[in-house]
């Protein structure tokens, strides 16, 4: 480690040591009306830290899950509501459209007189409809942006195709259009295609509710037409990429040219498409599914324009619904929560508000929150764990004895490179081409849309801006972006019980420090490793190096395989990958962060508990989370990560849990050292 590098640990570690009060005056950081006494730690670490607290707390009515992530997201929305409902008070510029916005959605009386009418004008564009050329445009016309498809479990779009505008992979210099596919109303091509009882039912109620959405539309024969339109959906659904191929990103880098569409993806006009979707002389695409292209294309040639048009009514209008009468609103609820994820109450319409303006004007929010819940002395304190992590995750890669160093150099850099954002963005988003009118809940909605999807075309061929965020600072959450090399910590989850300027730095490394040494960690996962420091795919491994990085994400895809929460469903190790690798890796730099933080020291005895133990239960108790079992199949079925629970048994991997809790050969949880998964 150079002087500078050291010197920056030291800086890093007293900065986070001073912004808190001294060891005698800390909190633990640690729930102890959370642990349950009665389960050994070595048996069930998730539950024996946490158990007391979910006895306590069933799911409320109007969610599919819940846990104290869940309270950290409630509290930022009731922060939130209260921004947003002074704003519609009599707030100016973006200020004043975050009021007329919220205003609006509330406003159910409007809504319901309004009707369908809001939708006149595209429901005619729909019935039109009289060749496939004007199929095509519409098509087209219907695409939406994506935010970040790299970094989202939800491939899938109700638009048969999604655009992301991102970094070529292998030209980080200029934002280049993406591809995605789409054209599901169901969560995964699993609900069209899988045996499985729960499937099968899924499929049963799915067309129910496309006949239900129909009749309350207004279209005639509507049980006939919603058969129709899921078969129309079950073929897209066998020209899908599945989920495993989706997160490969060498599957994904197929450069096109438009000329490319006509003879890969034959049977779909593309020059009307892509004129309709303002993505006419693009030079290249980037399609990311090209098996669902080109049965995209193949179902343009063959499914009757009927149909199509059927199809295109259903989407439109199961798309708005929230901001349709409120039957509208009830069924959606009743097929995507209540049958698919058995949640047996809708949300307050307040929530549902709140949740909405977020999504549309999330940055004019987020920087009402940031000004009055982030402090900068938090930001600093951030700020100065992230340093502490780079160091400790840099001399992780130093102490790799199987990595070449020409490898390390590479790795090395890829962290010292890194852009991170703590809190919120440097720039704030400009929402001055961004009409919102109160009273118009439909047409603020969709001129959302239209404004999305035009700033994300104004980004083509443009340099690209590492700075740019894709969270929002209310968000409870965290992402890496491996094109553009950079991290995204939101305000929202840099609050208790993740983080606390009071807590003892234990619990602070151990809940936040591990999910900063999570994102940095993806920078160096299974899809993240395939990218240099640049954010270019490129592979800057030996053969021998890349074989050893395999190897350890393969055993540890085979832990996961044995988690399993249902006689029929398993966690797929595979899938959940990604994430895994991240959590022991991020976790493995945060013990080392916090370790280097207590500058030779012991760590003092805070509540009867070492230091090490507080890091582990902190890191147990930031994964309190649980679901409905229907909503828990659904989450091993199409996300990325893994249950919750299963995210705190990370823990077995780390030899220091081991001596900190006594864990011993016949605890459940044990394993021994050499099936500890140690990848970074």
């Amino acid at each position: 480690m150079t002087l500078t590098r050291s010197l920056l640990a030291c800086v890093a570690a007293c900065a986070l040591m001073t912004a808190a009060p001294a060891f005698a005056q800390m909190k633990s950081g640690v729930d102890l009306t959370s642990i349950d006494k009665s389960i050994k730690p070595g048996d069930d670490f998730w539950t024996y830290a946490n158990n007391t607290w979910v006895k306590a707390h069933p799911i409320p009515a109007d969610r599919s899950r819940y846990g104290k992530t869940a309270v950290m997201v409630e509290e930022a929305s009731k922060r939130t509501v209260d921004l947003i409902q002074d704003a519609a008070k009599g707030g100016t510029g973006d200020g004043k459209k975050v009021g007329d916005y919220y205003a609006s959605y509330m406003d159910e009386a409007a809504i319901e007189a309004k009707g369908l009418a809001p939708l006149k004008t595209d429901l005619a564009r729909i019935a039109a409809i009289k060749d496939k050329k004007q199929l095509a445009t519409v098509l087209g016309g219907n695409i939406r942006a994506d935010v970040d498809a790299l970094n989202s479990t939800d491939f899938y779009t109700d638009n048969v195709l999604g655009l992301w505008v991102s970094p070529a992979f292998d030209d980080t210099s200029q934002y280049a259009p993406f591809l995605l596919q789409g054209g599901l109303g169901m969560p995964d091509r699993e609900y069209y295609l899988s045996d499985k009882a729960s499937m099968v039912e899924a499929r049963t109620k799915y067309v129910a509710h496309v006949e239900k959405i129909l009749t309350l539309g207004g279209v005639a024969d509507p049980a006939a037409k919603a058969k129709a339109i899921m078969a129309l959906e079950t073929q897209l659904a066998q020209a899908s990429a599945s989920r495993a191929d989706s997160a490969d990103v060498q599957k994904a880098n197929n450069s096109w040219t438009a000329a490319d569409f006509a003879s890969k993806a034959p049977g779909l006009d593309w020059a009307a498409f892509f004129a309709a979707a303002k993505l006419s002389g693009q030079p290249r695409f980037i399609v990311w599914h090209p098996t669902m292209v080109t049965g995209l294309g193949k179902a343009a040639a063959e499914v009757p324009l009927a149909t199509w048009k059927d199809y295109l009514t259903f989407h439109l209008l199961d798309h708005y619904s929230n901001v349709l009468p409120k039957a509208f609103v009830d069924e959606r609820f009743a097929f995507y929560n209540a049958s698919l994820q058995g949640v047996p109450a809708l949300s307050p319409r307040w929530k549902r508000a709140v949740n909405s303006t977020n999504a549309v004007l999330g940055e004019a929010v987020g920087k009402l929150y940031a000004d009055k819940y982030f402090s900068a002395e938090s930001k600093a304190a951030v700020t100065a764990m992230v340093d502490s992590m780079k160091v400790a995750f840099e001399k992780r890669i130093d102490a790799l004895a199987w990595m070449d160093p020409a490898t390390k150099a590479e790795a090395r850099k890829k962290v010292s490179v890194l852009k991170v954002g703590v809190g919120y963005p440097d720039t704030w988003r400009d929402y001055s081409a961004y009409a919102v009118v109160r009273g118009d809940a439909f047409g603020n909605l969709q001129r959302s849309e239209a404004f999305d999807y035009a700033t994300a075309l104004a980004k083509l061929g443009k340099p690209v801006d590492r700075g740019e965020w894709v969270m929002t600072p209310q968000t409870v959450n965290a992402v890496n972006l491996p094109m553009l090399n950079a991290l995204n910590f939101p305000a929202a989850i840099l609050a208790p019980p993740n983080f606390d300027l009071a807590n003892d730095p234990a619990a602070n490394y151990g809940a936040t420090g591990a999910t900063i040494g999570h994102e940095i960690s993806h920078s160096f996962d299974d899809q993240g490793a395939q990218f240099d420091s640049q954010g270019r795919l490129r592979n800057w491994w030996t053969p021998a190096d890349l074989a050893q990085f395999e190897k350890a994400g393969t055993a540890l895809a085979e832990q996961f395989d044995t988690y399993k929460p249902f006689p029929d469903l398993a966690v797929n190790g595979k899938q959940t990958l990604s994430e895994n690798i991240a959590d022991v890796a991020g976790l493995g730099a945060a013990l080392d962060a916090y370790h280097a933080s207590l500058g030779g020291k012991p760590a003092p005895v805070i509540d009867g508990m070492t230091g090490d133990q507080r890091f582990f239960l902190a890191f147990a108790q930031s994964w309190l989370g649980y679901s409905r079992p229907a909503a828990l199949r659904q989450q091993i079925i199409t996300d990325g990560h893994a249950p919750d629970q299963y995210r705190a048994f990370t823990v077995r991997n780390l030899d220091d849990w081991y001596a900190a809790f006594d864990i011993k050969p016949g605890d459940s949880m044990y394993l021994p050292p050499e099936k500890r998964v140690k990848v970074w």
